[in-house]
């Protein structure tokens, strides 16, 4: 990858946090970045000026669902993705190996590809790697990934082994079937939570020399502590000149945690799911906006907050707004979430660039206390991404 497509500017003595400029076909934007996924090509109760006045730079949008509804042809016609959706900076797309993945007994794995039966309708469809190439391409986003075969985090070691293994033929036939478009397309190194796996993954993807790599797999059940320790013998066979994206994760204490390890692009449903649900964040923690304490809280959701939300409305009001299921409430509260993981990340730049990232990730895990609740939170977002996406067609 050309040294001038990925400029490293700051690494954190002590630790793997890093600073860098990304340059991409809709223009350049600064590592560590933080994803909001728009699987639908939306992010869910905000529109193009919502993300551009939060700080948004970036948005995931996925392949797969495209794919289905409103279809390729349609978004061709429209005259890309970014023309459909009216947003003008960077994309993302995920192959949708994953969804298709999560499909279980509505999918089955041949040597060309996959063939699955849609969510929507059951429908048969297939995808292979050269088709998976052509669909993100005609999508015309600046980051294109590989198609991956993404197995539950606990499935047993000879499935993983298995998926390795297709990944890697699969990222290869990706490489040969990619065009002259200027889109960066990244390879996936699965592996399970097994260290050898992930090596040899890593290995075995990195010899494709792709522009950048992605860790998948993760935050699908397993625990922190195997995820970090995955993530943790997994980098350090990942190439320290290209971008490094942990796909899937987002909480504020997963981002940080990523920082430190050498991370430099995130993606999540979390924030804005969490949302939804009435979870707000705070730098004390989550706040969950419809408990009767907020009911005549007429100050914002947390003092000092500079988002729109907390500018302009009172946490009573959201109460009120989320107790009266109000459409609007969920706006607000994915604008404050957006906004807050935002802040997180531009922060988390600066203590980088100061050479300051430990003692800032020391004093944010201190502040920000998880709860029983939070845990719950993410483990039915993890249940979510297990289940048969048939069941929940608007999960993202």
């Amino acid at each position: 990858m050309p040294e001038s497509l990925f400029k490293i500017t700051h690494q954190c003595a002590g630790t793997g946090a890093r600073v860098a400029e990304l340059a991409l076909l809709h223009g350049k934007v600064s590592t560590p970045i933080f994803l909001p996924v728009g699987s639908q090509a939306t992010v869910k109760s905000l529109d193009t000026p919502d993300l551009e006045r939060i700080g948004i730079r970036m948005l995931l949008c996925n392949a797969y669902h495209l794919y289905l509804r409103p279809g390729i042809d349609v978004i061709r016609k429209a005259g890309g993705l970014h023309s459909f959706m009216r947003w003008e900076g960077p994309i993302l797309t995920d192959s949708g190996g994953y969804q298709v993945f999560s499909l279980s007994s509505f999918r089955r794995l041949t040597e060309e590809g996959v063939v699955f039966r849609s969510h929507i309708d059951g429908s048969e469809h297939s995808i292979t790697p050269e088709s998976s190439m052509a669909m993100q391409e005609e999508l015309g986003a600046d980051i294109i990934m590989a198609l991956d075969v993404c197995p539950e985090s606990d499935a047993a070691r000879e499935k993983q082994e298995r998926a390795m293994e297709s990944t890697f033929m699969w990222a290869r036939r990706c490489r040969e079937a990619h065009g002259p478009t200027g889109q960066l397309l990244f390879g996936i190194i699965q592996g399970g939570t097994y260290p050898d796996l992930r090596r040899q993954a890593a290995e075995q993807v990195t010899s494709l020399d792709f522009p950048g790599y992605a860790i998948g797999g993760l935050s699908l059940g397993e625990s922190k502590a195997a995820m970090w320790e995955t993530v943790g013998s997994t980098v350090p066979y990942m190439p320290a000149d290209r971008p490094r994206y942990l796909m899937g994760v987002g909480s504020p204490e997963d981002i940080i945690e990523g920082i430190y390890r050498g991370i430099d692009i995130f993606d999540s449903a979390l924030p804005t799911r969490v949302a939804r649900n009435g979870a707000l964040y705070t730098r004390g923690g989550r706040k969950n906006i419809r408990r009767v304490a907020s009911r005549e809280d007429m100050g914002p959701v947390e003092a000092g907050c500079g988002c729109y939300t907390c500018s302009n409305y009172s946490a009573a009001y959201l109460h009120h707004l989320f107790r009266s299921e109000e459409l609007l409430g969920y706006r607000l509260a994915t604008i404050h979430n957006l906004f807050f993981t935002q802040q997180l990340i531009v922060q988390a730049r600066a203590a980088i660039a100061e050479n300051a990232f430990l003692e800032f990730r020391k004093s944010f895990l201190e502040t920000y206390k998880t709860t029983d609740e939070d845990r719950r939170i993410e483990q039915k977002s993890a249940a979510l991404k297990g289940k048969k996406r048939e069941d929940f067609p608007e999960a993202s």
